[in-house]
């Protein structure tokens, strides 16, 4: 589907079913008192894709029809927002029903095969994407400063959050290359909250080679692959790494920040794109 310039951006038909994020529960603490508790929500939501049944995810519920996109554009099975006509939450039934215009691209090969990664919950890679990921190109002329980075960890700092009502979730942010934070969602699981980000950067019409991304998880492979196909050339978290997140990174050429607390950092990749 062509888009004229200065045209509206596309968008499916979209239902707007977000839950309740948390939920207040009786505790007893260590006085013996009854103390009421926020904790998160958790929910299964089962995503199925012109009536076939593809994945159940546990989500917080905070943006489901966001999560839904962001799953199938980050496991490669739809290649633009286009493709999509419809995304329906129906919490009633834990189901959320995805239309496109032609069908999955090469679902029944991508589906057959998957990678099972360290994400929480269904922290799973589909196909082929260890190998397509060298095929991405992240702008070699965008910089990082430490100014910035500080900025970032600042903002996040000071956002209200799930986490400090409840904790048990992981946040993600997008940010500008200023360190403003553009959106931050959070969910039972790191990936949920990523998949989140990249479903509302393609409602958003958001390119990602200009943003910097943030997460309170660990930065696996997972992670680094996910970012990369966001287009967005910096990561950064307030966690470590693996091994593996370490090796794609440096194979890409993706700028990656760890233990990114208060004034301490540790920058493991990408080095070139970092000013102090």
């Amino acid at each position: 589907m062509d888009r004229s310039p200065g045209s509206t951006p596309y968008r499916p038909l979209l239902s707007s079913a977000s839950r309740p994020l948390t939920v207040t529960i009786p505790a007893v603490n260590e006085s013996g008192e009854t103390v009421p508790t926020p904790i998160a929500g958790e929910h299964p939501l089962t995503l199925y894709v012109d009536k076939r049944e593809i994945v159940t995810l546990m989500t917080l519920g905070a943006a489901p029809e966001a999560l839904a996109i962001g799953w199938l554009r980050n496991q490669r099975l739809v290649g633009s927002l286009e493709e999509i006509v419809s995304v329906q939450v129906d919490w009633d039934v834990e189901a959320v029903a995805v239309v496109t215009r032609e069908g999955l691209r090469d679902a029944d090969e991508r589906l057959a095969t998957r990678t099972v990664t360290t994400g929480c919950g269904q922290g799973t890679v589909f196909g082929s994407l260890m190998e397509e990921v060298d095929s991405v190109r992240l702008p070699a002329d965008r910089r990082l400063s430490e100014a910035t980075l500080y900025a970032l960890m600042e903002a996040v700092r000071h956002h209200e959050s799930i986490y400090k009502q409840a904790g048990a979730v992981h946040g993600c942010a997008l940010a500008s290359e200023r360190g403003e934070i553009l959106m931050f969602v959070e969910d039972v699981g790191r990936h949920n909250a990523v998949d989140a980000i990249a479903g509302q950067m393609w409602l958003d019409d958001l390119a990602g080679h200009d943003k910097i991304f943030y997460t309170t998880g660990r930065l696996t492979s997972e992670m680094v692959i996910k970012t990369a196909q966001m287009g967005i050339p910096f990561l950064v978290s307030r966690s470590g790494l693996t091994q593996m997140g370490w090796e794609i990174a440096r194979r890409i050429g993706l700028t990656m920040i760890g233990r990114a607390q208060g004034r301490h950092y540790l920058l493991f990749t990408g080095e070139e794109r970092f000013t102090r």
